[in-house]
């Protein structure tokens, strides 16, 4: 896993480095680290480094400091390297003594660089922007590097609430912090610079790619429909077909060894998929390992009666849209619950079912959540949030928005239904689920007529096997 540690994480860890490593070396080889991506930005942008022009614009503390000293080495390598200092009194001295014997200038204003350092702030700022470094940053017109994270974005929540950068490379100094997944439409493209951190389990992580395909599951010469997990899909209506349609699209492009219907939507699923097994109740549906409940199901008693002989199991369940909003009513259906209970709402279901919506740190919402009612919650957005009960969060950050579109969530809860009836853990059934859905958007958007393409919920269920084969592909 990816871990993403804090602000305050990460200043301990830096605390302990600096107490068995000589007095410099941690920044010098942040800053060698930024002054390498850096000329490879120019090398790659420009097609040199040598005659090029870099512009630092550098705050106070240490974060300057990183910015300062790349600015001299990269002078070494021939770039021209102008400085401008927002807070001039508290600039880092050594930082700035190194640049000017380097042959590197302080400057007023921006200059015609080919590209900018942003070391205006680093993990100990919150907050907007300055007004001074604002009207800096609005008249950048070349790419932007930022040291460590882009200046204006919560360290911690990728917040951004005032004036901020958006970077087209972020240089993290050691270790992933919380903004990198949570704001990195921000950051552009991250790259780690390793500096000797000693850092603790994080509360925070993302599942690799490849870990998502080695994972995922695939017949063995001994499984048979039944050993590979069994689902069952409690979804859709009269008024709401397709949402029946979707989510048993969604486990069965899983892989789900067999998928069980109940539903009145029998009709609209078996003729789409006619290798499920349709009911009309959910005491005719026969043995499944997992259940989902929700996308179209409605919110009459007829629905809530359905919802609750479905938690009153043993097996794991899955509750979206409509189940929640009756989750929302009545908090006991699963409060108590003691088999695995995965939630997956959006902000706005979210918000019925806590009376607020999430706060600009997400993490510690759907963490307060999930530990209050003792269930796994996943928050979906571009960075959708897993937090399970006992605190920790898995981040997947979808690379894109293309998932944002009707149906799309109705698929998600399928696919988690299947990984969990194949014997997934719930958080990693939904960070996983996760994983592979947003990959089926990006290549439908990304598929004919053309690139970047809006899409629906039907080509994303389209793409979901060859999602999993590429995550696959990326294990072996």
């Amino acid at each position: 896993m990816r871990g993403y540690f804090t602000a305050d994480e990460v200043r301990a860890a830096e605390a302990e480095l600096f107490g068995r490593v000589p007095a410099g070396m941690p920044m010098r080889r942040a800053a060698y680290g930024l002054a390498d991506v850096v000329a490879g930005e120019l090398r790659e942008r420009t097609g040199g480094v040598a005659g090029r022009s870099v512009t630092l614009l550098v705050g106070s503390g240490d974060n300057g400091g990183d910015a300062l000293w790349a600015g001299s080495m990269l002078r070494r390598r021939g770039v021209a390297v102008s400085a401008v200092l927002l807070s001039p009194e508290r600039a880092h001295a050594e930082g700035l003594a190194a640049l000017r014997r380097a042959g590197g200038r302080v400057r007023e204003d921006l200059g015609d660089p080919d590209l900018v350092v942003d070391g205006i702030v680093g993990i100990s700022g919150h907050g907007p922007l300055r007004p001074r470094a604002a009207e800096l940053v609005a008249a950048v017109a070349v790419p932007i590097v930022s040291a460590d994270l882009p200046s204006g974005v919560d360290p911690d929540t990728g917040a951004v609430d005032g004036p901020a950068l958006r970077a087209d490379v972020t240089v993290a100094f050691g270790a992933y912090k919380p903004v990198h997944a949570l704001a990195a439409p921000w950051c552009g493209r991250i790259e780690l610079v390793p500096i000797g951190l000693r850092l603790p389990e994080p509360i925070l992580a993302a599942l690799e790619p490849s870990a998502v395909g080695a994972h995922w599951p695939v017949p063995g010469p001994h499984d048979d429909k039944y050993t590979q997990g069994v689902t069952g899909v409690c979804a859709g209506s009269a008024a709401y077909p397709g949402a029946a349609v979707l989510c048993t699209g969604g486990a069965v492009a899983a892989t789900s060894g067999m998928v069980r219907y109940a539903g009145t939507g029998a009709g609209e699923v078996l003729a789409h998929f006619p290798e499920v097994i349709a009911a009309e109740d959910v005491s005719k549906t026969g043995r499944v390992q997992s259940w989902v409940f929700g996308p179209g199901a409605g919110t009459d008693d007829a629905a809530r009666d359905r919802l609750s002989e479905i938690l009153a199991t043993d097996l794991p369940v899955v509750v979206d849209a409509d189940g929640l909003t009756l989750l929302a009513a009545d908090p006991t259906l699963v409060t108590n619950r003691p088999a695995p209970t995965i939630l997956t709402p959006h902000a706005g279901e979210f918000a019925r079912l806590t009376g607020q919506p999430p706060t600009p740190d997400r993490v510690a919402s759907v963490r307060h959540l999930a530990e209050t009612w003792q269930v796994t919650v996943l928050l979906k957005g571009r960075a959708t949030l897993v937090a399970s009960p006992n605190g920790q969060v898995l981040v997947n950050e979808a690379g894109g928005s293309w998932s944002a579109t009707a149906g799309a969530g109705d698929i998600l809860s399928g696919m988690i239904g299947a990984l969990l009836a194949a014997g997934h853990t719930p958080a990693i059934a939904a960070a996983s689920a996760a994983r592979a859905h947003s990959l089926a958007a990006n290549l439908a958007a990304h598929a004919h007529p053309g690139p970047g393409a809006p899409i629906s919920a039907t080509p994303l269920l389209h793409h979901i096997p060859p999602a999993i084969q590429t995550l696959r592909a990326q294990a072996s």
